[in-house]
């Protein structure tokens, strides 16, 4: 079961991209994560709120680390993706997110000084190499104008704001459980994002929301936020968070199938030579830390 479970989180979750894109004419970004997390924290309210009230007091202590977090995790990193698929493939977009657990090795040894071995430098350069030629069509050209599409540095953005947000979970308070947190997130965010929605919608919160974007708002609250939340906890708890872990490098994979199957995009040359270059760089970066793990247990 928690194999299955783990499955379908990342299914859903590639699907939270290629229904983005599949509406991106449609689509209102700030409008379409503020609807989102507003309909899941509705969702969660009548089981968070109680949780909440007991841990207020670790909820006042952390305030401003819980603050940064809920906006890095809910506020920035799903609207810079909606920014994003409006203006490049859901199947670059997904491409370029497999390469984000080298992005936090990569944060992680420039900030932290978390030791990071030549073996993962070069994992890491090689995962960066294949993020260029997704953002540049594998164009040359474009790599020497500097002259990439303005949807994948939105993407380039949500990568950084989900990285930082990962590293900072390190400083989470202990006593702060898992679905508190997540809830009190999903508020961090929704306030955050609700002015900026007032924003674009002019001032006013008289919708005007099509059929296929309810439909996707819907589907958004409820399964890439809330039940990949708690499969991919029950996941973690039954296999361990480095089992788990593996399952997210079948994201892109579901997103390229449902890219091409639901929107017809057709994948380059520049896809294959990009995901290449990113799978290798995860595989030499993992296996260097497996390594150096191993060693330490020696």
């Amino acid at each position: 079961m928690p194999y299955l479970l783990l499955v379908l989180t990342t299914l859903f979750w590639a699907g939270n991209f290629v229904l983005a894109r599949a509406i991106h004419l449609d689509l209102q970004p700030f409008t379409l994560a503020f609807l989102r997390w507003t309909l899941a924290l509705l969702i969660i309210a009548p089981w968070w709120l109680g949780r909440a009230w007991r841990l207020r007091q670790v909820l006042r202590d952390n305030l401003p680390l819980l603050t940064v977090q809920g906006i890095l995790g809910v506020g920035c990193f799903n609207t810079l993706v909606y920014f994003g698929v409006q203006h490049t493939q859901a199947s670059n977009a997904m491409l370029m997110q497999s390469a984000v657990p080298v992005v936090i090795l990569l944060l992680g040894a420039l900030f932290l000084r978390e030791p990071a071995s030549p073996r993962q430098w070069l994992g890491v350069a090689l995962s960066l190499g294949g993020v260029l030629v997704l953002v540049s069509r594998g164009s040359l050209e474009v790599m020497a104008a500097f002259d990439f599409n303005r949807g994948d540095l939105w993407i380039f953005l949500a990568m950084l704001s989900w990285s930082l947000y990962t590293l900072s979970l390190r400083w989470k308070p202990a006593a702060l459980d898992g679905f508190t947190f997540f809830g009190f997130s999903v508020l961090v965010g929704v306030v955050v994002l609700f002015p900026f929605m007032l924003w674009e919608q002019g001032g006013s919160t008289a919708f005007k929301l099509t059929e296929p974007f309810v439909w996707t708002v819907i589907y958004m609250a409820i399964f890439p936020s809330i039940l990949s939340f708690l499969f991919w906890n029950y996941g973690v708890e039954r296999l361990g968070a480095a089992t788990a872990g593996l399952f997210i490098h079948l994201m892109p994979m579901f997103g390229l199938l449902l890219a091409t199957v639901f929107l017809g995009e057709r994948l380059g040359w520049y896809h294959l030579t990009g995901v290449l270059l990113i799978f290798s760089g995860l595989y030499i970066a993992i296996l260097a830390q497996s390594l150096r793990r191993l060693r330490k247990s020696v």
